[in-house]
Parts: structure tokens; C-alpha cells; sequence
């Protein structure tokens, strides 16, 4: 017969008083007994800390334990029960302070370990030897955000906890609690409490990034049940955030039922494995939650790769803190001697699958060239998205071109990259390719895994930055996307401002203008672009995408010269060549030779100007 807790100086007629609680038994139905009760109270007063004892339904003690003062551990308990019902455990133990009240403690242990119900006794102040208590259970009830409810009563004196019919009140939550769980889903949404650290050194505002967490966690299917924030000057070295949060959070994802924490920044292993340790829930952070909206998005062959090596080389130095099952040496022939563990071969495999991976992407890098070099020769201009997720890049993609790219108000709701063809209104052709949308805080990782993606940024001819100019915080983002267009050595490529969703805002006056995005005055969306050279459409409405058009068009021509050209019949290799520029805007024969209009680059002119007609030579 085991004694759980802190029996370290306990004298031993008191353990043996401690074990023969275990001898005794309660009714079937009934709560406790004043033997029970008694004993345990007497106990208490000759130790001054908490004993506890845990009974089945049958009345059999199935655990004793000795707390301190303040509270006593509550092991959990291996029992088969079905999904949402009670354990079939019952709690009762003594209040040494005479306040026989529940505690927050002693709810958030009923709540985490389902106990049939949860009693606290004690002896009353006023009247010596008079033993009172409180009872606590479910209801079967929820609240909207979908916490169980909890109800107590008491404290009531020692005999009117006696007459509760405690089968009767079991069976009725039990009902309730498998009623509700019948109309829930296979696949319930995981319960997320969010944290985050303001160490006054971002440049955005720490309440700013935590609402873009929690949509990042809703985007990801999780809902979202409480959020944290601590303010200090840096993060703790074992668990990121303080202990004293760390404890409030603690006492929280009882009470919330909560099964996921999810960090704002990244965790080293260290930190993940210490806050999981405490809590007794998965943690997470910023990187993996992305890594793993990526993987609910990528639909191509080569984004599934892309996020299966991001996700392996996030995962890869986090191996160490999996558990003992990792550091046991494998049997048989071949293993003897020094050995491996199995933590080694697990990261002996990923190298192996990273090393696999990462041949099949450089494939995939080399069909890309091969379909960048045909794009080259047709002299079709590339021109690339890019921008903040969710800043309305597809939608944009799919107004220009009539396309049906998949587009939606989600973070991340385009991982692939599409390429579309488009003619502008003077007949210029490009090519238009959506890319993957960035982030602030945006994990190394990824850069890294989806570099053959985003490749098409480093070889665009033009970058249409675009900008949910809707968003407060657009600068911030507009930052972001500079410090990875930096990292892919894109940032010098030209570039055309878009500011999107223009249709969201209010003009502040009468004035209007054809040119400015729908709802804006030009003063504002002069203040806008902040003498950034670009302009404000609504890819909803569709307001502006001429004048966009347009733009686009007069960039591209201004590095192109327009000539008018008499090829001689026996130079028609130059008209082939003319044609593979895609120069060739309007043909005309006459007896000299072949009359062609043409928009070539400025590279070529030298070699056509033998050939030019010039207006005073017609």
C-alpha cells in the first residue's frame, strides 16, 4: 500500500494510519463516510498538510496522498472510459485553514482529470469536532466558447453531504456529456491558447503580431481559446516566457481545455521541450505553425517536396528532445559493441531524406531552367507578385488574366506558384506569375526550401509589389517584404507599387479622380505611395487594372525603341529574327521589300538601323 506525495519525515504510526485508509470503504452511491472523513481530518491536524484519497465507484480507496499546506498533487489515473465521459474517479480531500471552499486549484484538477466530482472537508471554526464541506462536478453543459461549466456546493455540514445521491448525479452528467459529444466531429478543432513576448525592440507592435497569430491558428484550423502576452526585456534562457507565466498559462489550459500552445517567435528545442514538460500540452511556435499551413496548402508535386525539407530541417535538431525511447540502443546482430542509438539512426534517416529531397528539387530547378531559357528566347517579359500574404496577389492574378487561380480571405491561401499569359491594351505581351505570399518573421527554413519557387522573383523582369493598403500596418509590411526580397537578392529589380483593396477605404472629401483606386482622393493615394512610383486599384471591383495595365505597358516600353524598318527581299532571315523578338507590331509589302513597324529593345537598334525608314527619306 503506497503512500503518493511528500511523506519525506512523516513518522511511521502516521503512515501506517495512512495506510489502513485503504482498508476502509464507502456505500455505493454515497460520497464518503464520517469514518473516512474523521480519520482524515486527524491525520491532517497531526501533519498540518493536505491528505487526499481517491475512490472508484464501487467505494474501494484506490490512492492516498499527502500534499503541503496549500495543496496536494493529483496523480492521473489509467482508467477505460468513453471519449467525454467522467473517469469514474472521485477526489476527497481536507483543507487544513478549516475554508472547506473549492479552489481554483481543485477546479482546474477536476476539470483536467475528469473527476466523477471533487470534495473538499474540513472541521467547522465555530463549532469544534463538526465536520463541513464543498462539492464540486460537471454540469454537462458548455459555454460558447466551449469550456465545460463547472457547479459546487457547500459548504454544507458532514450528514447533508451524505444524502446526495451521488449514482443519480453521475448517470445525469454522463447523459448530458455523451449527448454532446454524439453531434461532435471525428476531427475536433484543436483548443489553442496564443503567447507572445513584447520585448519593446520590433518594429511591430506586439498586439499587431499576436492578432496575426491568431489568424495564422485560425487559417490553420485551430480555435482559439485565450491569449497571453508578457512584457520583459528578454527571453527566458529555459522556457522563453517567465515562470510566473508559465504557471499562469498552466492553470489556464486546465481550466480552458486547452491542447495547444502556440509561441509568436521561434523556440530553441530546449524551450519546447521545457514548456511541454510543464504544461502537458503540445508546443508550438510561429515556424512550425506555418510550416504546417504550407502543408494543408501545397497541392504540386514540388510544393509537397519544398515542404516536406522545410519541415525536416526545422524538425531535425529538435529530435534530442523527443524522450528516453530516442537514446535506447538497438538489439540484434550488427549492433553490438559501442552501438547506436536510436536517436542517431532517427537523424541518420532524416539526413538521408533531407539529401533525397533536396536532389529532387534541384530537378525540378532544372526544368525550370530549361523552361526559363525557352521564355528568354521568346523575349516575353516576365513579370512577378509579390507581396504580403493575403494582400490580394491571386485575385489580382485572376482579374488581369481571367484565370480561376484558387483565391481566399486566408493567410497563405496561394502556395504554388501559376504563370499566366496577358496581353496589354498596345499589345505588349508578358507573362504574369503569382508567388507565395511572405510574412513577418518569416522562417529561414522556407527561404531556404522554396528557393527553386522563388526563383521567379530573381528572374522578373518587373516586381508588381503588391500592398493591402486597407491594413493600418501596410509600412510594416511592405518592410517585410523588402528584408526577404533582400534575401534573394531581388531587392534592386525594378518595381511597380500595387496598393490593393483600396475599395475598403473612405475618401476624406469630394475630390475624385479616374486614377485614383475607388474610394481614395488623389491627395490620398498621393500620401500612399509616399513617392514610391505606383498606384491604388481594387483587384474586387476591378477600379484602376486599366491604368495598372497601362503602367506596366509604359515601363516595358520605355527600355524598347520603336522604329519603322523596308527589309529587302533577300534579308528575310532578318524578319525571322524580328519575329523571334516578338517586335513585329504592324507588316505592310511593297515592290522594295518588306515594310515592318517594330518595338524592339534598345539592345538591338544597332543592328536594324541600316534598315530604318526615316520620315524624310519616304
Amino acid at each position: 500500500m503506497q503512500i503518493n506525495g511528500e511523506i519525506q519525515n512523516i513518522k511511521q504510526y502516521i503512515v501506517k494510519r495512512l495506510e489502513a485508509l485503504y482498508e476502509l470503504t464507502v456505500p455505493i452511491g454515497q460520497l464518503s463516510t464520517h469514518e473516512l472523513n474523521a480519520e482524515m481530518l486527524e491525520v491532517t491536524e497531526l501533519l498540518g498538510r493536505e491528505v487526499a484519497v481517491y475512490l472508484n465507484r464501487r467505494g474501494k480507496v484506490l490512492q492516498v496522498s499527502v500534499g503541503d499546506t496549500d495543496t496536494v498533487d493529483l496523480p492521473e489515473f489509467k482508467s477505460r472510459r468513453a471519449e467525454g465521459k467522467l473517469t469514474g474517479i472521485r477526489c476527497i480531500h481536507t483543507h487544513p485553514s478549516g475554508d472547506t471552499r473549492l479552489s481554483e486549484p481543485d477546479f482546474s484538477s477536476l476539470r483536467r482529470l475528469r473527476f466523477d466530482c471533487m470534495a473538499a472537508i474540513g472541521f467547522r471554526a465555530d463549532k469544534a469536532g463538526e465536520i463541513v464541506g464543498s462539492l464540486g462536478f460537471f454540469t454537462g453543459d458548455c459555454a460558447e466558447d466551449g469550456t465545460e461549466q463547472l457547479s459546487s456546493v457547500g459548504p454544507l455540514p458532514e450528514r447533508a453531504l451524505h444524502t446526495i445521491n451521488l449514482t443519480y448525479l453521475i448517470t445525469t452528467i454522463n447523459k448530458k456529456l455523451s449527448a454532446r459529444s454524439t453531434k461532435s466531429t471525428e476531427d475536433e478543432e484543436e483548443r489553442a491558447l496564443l503567447a507572445g513576448l513584447d520585448c519593446g525592440r520590433t518594429l511591430w507592435p506586439v498586439d499587431e503580431s499576436m492578432a496575426e497569430l491568431a489568424r495564422l491558428a485560425d487559417t490553420a484550423g485551430a480555435t482559439i481559446v485565450g491569449t497571453f502576452i508578457q512584457r520583459r526585456e528578454k527571453p527566458d534562457a529555459a522556457f522563453f516566457l517567465g515562470r510566473g507565466k508559465v504557471a499562469e498559462i498552466a492553470m489556464e489550459v486546465q481550466n480552458r481545455d486547452a491542447t495547444l500552445l502556440i509561441l509568436d517567435d521561434e523556440l530553441t528545442p530546449s524551450q519546447q521541450h521545457n514548456l511541454e514538460q510543464m504544461l502537458g500540452i503540445k508546443v508550438i511556435d510561429r515556424t512550425a505553425l506555418i510550416l504546417d499551413i504550407f502543408a494543408q496548402r501545397a497541392r504540386t508535386k514540388e510544393g509537397k517536396l519544398q515542404v516536406e525539407l522545410a519541415q525536416l530541417q526545422y524538425n531535425l535538431p529538435r529530435l534530442g528532445g523527443q524522450g528516453l525511447v530516442l537514446s535506447r540502443l538497438g538489439g540484434g546482430i550488427g549492433t553490438r559493441g559501442p552501438g547506436e542509438t536510436k536517436l542517431e539512426v532517427d537523424r541518420r534517416r532524416i539526413y538521408a531524406r533531407i539529401h533525397d529531397l533536396e536532389s529532387q528539387i534541384d530537378a525540378v530547378q532544372k526544368n525550370r531552367h530549361l523552361h526559363r531559357r525557352r521564355r528568354k528566347l521568346s523575349r516575353i517579359p516576365l513579370v512577378a507578385l509579390v507581396g504580403y500574404t493575403n494582400a490580394g496577389k491571386s485575385t489580382l492574378l485572376n482579374r488581369l488574366t481571367g484565370s480561376e487561380v484558387f483565391a481566399e480571405d486566408k493567410l497563405f491561401a496561394t502556395l504554388d506558384p501559376t504563370t499566366r499569359h496577358l496581353i496589354l491594351p498596345e499589345k505588349q505581351e508578358i507573362l504574369l506569375t503569382d508567388t507565395v505570399g511572405f510574412i513577418q518573421k518569416l522562417p529561414h527554413t522556407l527561404v531556404k526550401a522554396f528557393r527553386a519557387t522563388l526563383e521567379e522573383v530573381q528572374e522578373a523582369d518587373l516586381l508588381l509589389h503588391v500592398v493591402d493598403c486597407s491594413n493600418e500596418n501596410y509600412e510594416q509590411q511592405i518592410e517585410s517584404v523588402v528584408e526577404v526580397l533582400k534575401e534573394l537578392d531581388a531587392v534592386s529589380k525594378p518595381t511597380l507599387y500595387v496598393f490593393n483593396k483600396a475599395d475598403r477605404l473612405k475618401a476624406s472629401g469630394t475630390e475624385t479622380d479616374e486614377r485614383a483606386g475607388e474610394g481614395l482622393t488623389p491627395a490620398q493615394e498621393a500620401m500612399m505611395l509616399h513617392g514610391r512610383e505606383g498606384i491604388c486599384v481594387s483587384a474586387q471591383t476591378g477600379a484602376n487594372l486599366d491604368e495598372l495595365q497601362r503602367l506596366i505597358e509604359r515601363f516595358f516600353s520605355e527600355q524598347q525603341v520603336r522604329m519603322e524598318l523596308l527589309i529587302p527581299f533577300a534579308k528575310g532571315r532578318l524578319l525571322t529574327e524580328l519575329h523571334d523578338l516578338h517586335a513585329v507590331r504592324e507588316t505592310d509589302y511593297t515592290e522594295a521589300g518588306t515594310l515592318v513597324k517594330v518595338s524592339l529593345p534598345a539592345s538591338k537598334r544597332a543592328r536594324f538601323e541600316p534598315y530604318e525608314v526615316h520620315p524624310d527619306n519616304e
